[in-house]
């Protein structure tokens, strides 16, 4: 088969690489325009560009998806089937070009968590377990039919960081499973509605805001642990303190403890100055491991500790 790989960060990497590795004929990659990045604001390829030209691939990097001869370049290489790994949103056109069709990977176990933040959401949600999907591309977004499914357990105090390089390595290899199954043809779909349970509710996962980030103390700890973890490391949960002299600075909280304690005064920072930093919610603290203050890098709570100590007075808005 012809194949054409369409994706861009790190997480799509491992889908290609696996790929490559088993000998399929990539023809075509098709990525993210190089971008600014970085406080010097330099130009910079995506993951995926990066490790494809390491292999000598073909690389596409249309401005626009639906630009005529960007797509007149991609009927030209006549490919059998279209891969998708964390790709943006295609036109019809391009993903119905193919005869094998186009399917995509998804990081969660359809149909629940559709959207753009399926790991970061199912950790906020406090959810025990996950997985990945297959499954080909229609009008809708996330709603084909389903190729296959790899269920995963999200560990107790595992952050989004985590679980996400832990579900690359299974999504490549569901990815292998899928063109195997497309190749032989011993595909089997299923409609998504179909392995709903009587009553079982969809859960969304949308992109995640601003909004989503800022810790609410007035919430039960267990709550504000899954916050915490389910944005580590990016974009990252945050509080805001007020400073004595009236400023309002951020600070991200990326790694944490829950510690139940019965009913005490929300709101509070608590410390001993050397190597204990909590707050103060609902049901009991939030112990903070990790942190990151405005402009600085993200520290150990202990080493934060021994070149900074917090103002008596200030407040957690």
């Amino acid at each position: 088969m012809k194949i054409i790989f369409l994706g861009t960060p790190t997480f799509a990497v491992a889908s290609l690489k696996i790929l490559v590795e088993n000998g399929y004929n990539i023809v075509g990659v098709i990525t993210a325009p190089d971008k600014p990045s970085g406080r010097g604001q330099k130009t910079t390829a995506s993951e995926v560009k990066t490790y494809a030209l390491s292999v000598g691939l073909h690389v596409l990097q249309p401005l626009k998806m639906s630009d005529p001869d960007f797509l007149k370049e991609v009927k030209s290489l006549n490919a059998d089937l279209q891969i998708v790994v964390a790709f943006r949103m295609m036109p019809e056109v391009l993903w119905n070009m193919p005869p094998g069709g186009t399917f995509n990977l998804h990081g969660s176990l359809l149909p629940q968590y559709r959207g753009a933040a399926p790991i970061n959401r199912a950790i906020m949600n406090g959810e025990t377990k996950t997985g990945l999907t297959t499954f080909f591309l229609k009008h809708e977004i996330d709603t084909g039919d389903i190729i296959f499914r790899k269920e995963i357990n999200i560990g107790e105090n595992e952050d989004a960081g985590e679980l996400h390089d832990r579900m690359k390595i299974v999504g490549a290899e569901l990815v292998l499973k899928t063109v195997k199954a497309i190749e032989h043809k011993s595909v089997m779909e299923k409609s998504q509605q179909a392995l709903l349970d009587e009553g079982e509710k969809i859960i969304d996962a949308p992109k995640i805001f601003k909004a989503d980030c800022k810790l609410d103390l007035s919430r039960n700890v267990q709550d504000l642990h899954n916050q915490i973890r389910g944005l580590s490391p990016y974009p990252g949960a945050f509080i805001e303190m007020e400073m004595p002299d009236g400023s309002i600075v951020p600070v991200k909280i990326l790694k944490s403890l829950p510690e139940l304690a019965g009913t005490v005064l929300t709101h509070e920072l608590i410390t001993d100055g050397k190597s204990m930093l909590k707050l103060s919610a609902a049901d009991g603290f939030i112990n903070i491991l990790e942190i990151q203050m405005a402009g600085k890098k993200r520290m150990k709570t202990e080493e934060l500790l021994r070149g900074y100590s917090f103002p008596v007075d200030a407040r957690i808005l």
